[in-house]
């Protein structure tokens, strides 16, 4: 049976999302990545390879080094799953705050 994974599975783990904080802004090899972490380069591997099987990233050959970057569409399909949250969790603590007004008064 083939289990795939998918993208929460992916981000439940912090090691994975710190992984994704930090190619957000610049693409990374697997060593420059591997560096900011107190484990085992093949640990990373693998979190790479959960991350990539999962398309959050992408790889890109340039020369004999793979660079990660983020897939941003992925990413995005995170945020449209939360946005309702947000939105309900926002809703509240602006019902919350006019009541807290209330008192204050």
């Amino acid at each position: 049976m083939n289990l795939r994974r998918d993208v929460f599975q992916a981000i439940a783990d912090p090691t994975r999302r710190a992984i994704l904080l930090l190619v957000a802004t610049q693409s990374m090899t697997a060593g420059a990545i591997a560096a900011n972490f107190d484990t085992a380069r093949p640990t990373v591997s693998k979190h790479l390879a959960i991350l990539t099987e999962c398309e959050l990233l992408e790889q890109e050959q340039n020369g004999r080094e793979i660079y990660y970057h983020l897939n941003p569409q992925k990413m995005k399909e995170i945020a449209d799953f939360i946005e309702p949250f947000r939105k309900l969790w926002d809703d509240r603590f602006n019902k919350l705050e006019n009541i807290m007004k209330k008192y204050k008064k």
